[in-house]
């Protein structure tokens, strides 16, 4: 399925929440079964601008009971925020899913702040469970009517998410690896990237092999787990990326040449992606 990549400067002037700098235009046939080229140590950086808000919307501040500041046994009070982009489920549509505890209200400015991007929000679900409550999108692209599958805008989608949950649940920066860089609270505890980050790769029939990543989360995963693993000719079919608190976890079905990965090559490929995923301020000048 090949999809046109969009350019960084197309999600500029999509979402009016999030800054996108210091990337280069992509080139090169999309995202699934293409390859994408783009220079890897080029990030996808996000400064932190909030939302546009109407003048009447009030913003919930953090009470003294759930501002974690600290560490302390205040942490425990904060249900672990977690976004799940899912490619997988749904054969016409990209799902969301959105927990916060039991937090969360309806997410009427999120959905809005999704047709921003030019997109659809073709179906919505709430589900409450001992987890939380479970917000579920479907979302199509507003111009085609068909799935979310760039990856660029993925992250789009996913940082758009991210900085509305921070903004009204100010508290849930806290918990959150992107707290850090423009949430109202650092994150409770930092995460040793190289500890953090597990990869590994499974059968999954004659065609293609499940890739699993887990690494700490910062903006622009999405876009550099996908390059890194294009700019070795391995096609990524379609997949699911969560956003769970601190981490990052990925399922990608890839397949190279229309077969599944054979061990030299899974192996080349899990070296790749832990070089990359353990260093990712590495510039060119330092070899």
């Amino acid at each position: 399925m090949a999809v046109a990549m969009v350019s960084c400067g197309s999600i500029c002037g999509m979402c009016t929440s999030l800054k996108v700098i210091e990337k280069q235009p992509i080139s090169g046939p999309g995202f699934f079964n293409g390859s994408l080229s783009v220079n890897p140590f080029h990030k996808l950086y996000i400064t932190p601008k909030r939302l546009a808000l109407s003048r009447s919307t009030i913003i919930p501040k953090a009470s003294a009971a759930t501002a974690v500041e600290d560490g302390s046994s205040q942490e425990t009070a904060v249900p672990t925020p977690k976004v799940i982009i899912d490619l997988d489920s749904d054969p016409d549509a990209t799902v969301v899913e959105v927990t916060f505890g039991d937090r969360l209200g309806a997410l009427l400015d999120t959905m809005n702040a999704l047709k921003n991007l030019g997109l659809n929000v073709v179906k919505a679900n709430v589900c409450l469970d001992s987890s939380g409550k479970h917000n579920t999108f479907a979302i199509t692209k507003a111009s085609t009517g068909r799935k979310v599958d760039d990856p660029e805008l993925l992250e789009a989608i996913r940082l758009t998410i991210i900085n509305n949950m921070m903004e009204y649940h100010p508290e849930s920066s806290s918990r959150l690896a992107m707290g850090e860089a423009f949430g109202a609270f650092q994150p409770y505890q930092k995460i040793d990237v190289d500890i953090a980050t597990h990869i590994h790769v499974y059968e999954d029939g004659p065609e293609r092999s499940l890739l699993c990543v887990e690494t700490t989360d910062r903006p622009g995963l999405i876009v550099d787990l996908v390059k890194i693993i294009t700019d070795i000719n391995i096609n990524v079919e379609s997949g699911e990326f969560d956003t769970e608190g601190l981490l990052a976890k990925a399922k990608f079905h890839v397949s190279y040449k229309g077969k599944a990965l054979i061990k030299p090559l899974q192996q080349v490929l899990a070296n790749s992606l832990r070089y990359f995923l353990r260093r990712p301020t590495t510039e060119d000048a330092s070899f």
